[in-house]
């Protein structure tokens, strides 16, 4: 390569450049944004099931047929308590039933609930691995698969929801959408730029690739347990 670079090379970039139309004026990024917008709004959907007016409901129902529980209440005051009542209605073994499983770590939005008047130890900081509770919000929920969409980002590490043994979602009402072309349309809108990470996820984690058996915690939490928060 010569110091004036690789002529072939460039030749080859220049085509690349030219394929994607990021030559001349569409190089800015807002040209580029632009483009890959119409690309998508020209682009019809392909055949979706019909969803009813009550999404939150068709949201509920699929989550629990994904093996997550679900609950709703009216105030995210409510979280603590709400989150303490399930605990406590869990079969554990002994040794998980200690103090321990009471403690956990959460996002940091939600330090300013009152989680030691639910007499429960809950820290706003990433977990360090060993944590058993993890309690997130999302970004929004889909309906259509009762799956949750969470972004990845400095308050909202994905690690919360993936390292301990119970993951405790919030989502909000007004935050399911009817299917993942409205989810990812969404996160197009209101990400500017786009995270590094969308994590979709549709139940505790599983894998069936042992005798085709379903097993629980494979790659992730054991438990799932979704709160819908009306407000």
């Amino acid at each position: 390569m010569n110091a004036g670079g690789d002529p072939a090379r460039e030749k080859i970039l220049g085509r690349v450049r030219d394929a994607l139309a990021r030559s001349g004026a569409a190089r800015d990024e807002a040209a580029a944004r632009r483009n890959a917008e119409a690309y998508v709004a020209a682009h019809g959907q392909g055949p979706r099931p019909r969803m009813p007016d009550d999404l939150v409901a068709r949201f509920m129902r699929r989550a629990s047929d994904m093996e997550s529980t679900v609950a709703r209440i009216a105030d995210r005051r409510e979280i603590p308590a709400s989150v303490a009542r399930y605990l406590d209605a869990l079969e554990l073994a002994p040794a998980l039933a200690a103090q321990r499983s009471r403690q956990g770590v959460c996002w940091p939005e939600f330090a300013d609930l009152d989680w030691g008047g639910a007499g429960l130890a809950i820290e706003p900081r990433p977990t360090s691995g060993d944590d058993r509770l993890g309690i997130t919000g999302t970004f929004c929920a889909i309906a259509e698969t009762g799956t949750l969409v969470l972004l990845s980002g400095t308050d909202t590490p994905t690690g919360t929801m993936l390292l301990p043994d119970t993951h405790v979602a919030v989502v909000s009402a007004a935050r399911i959408v009817a299917g993942m072309e409205e989810a990812f349309a969404l996160v197009r809108r209101e990400r500017h730029p786009m995270p590094r990470a969308v994590n979709l996820v549709s139940g505790p984690s599983r894998t069936g690739d042992i005798e085709q058996t379903i097993v629980l915690g494979a790659h992730g939490p054991y438990r799932v347990h979704i709160l819908v928060v009306d407000r």
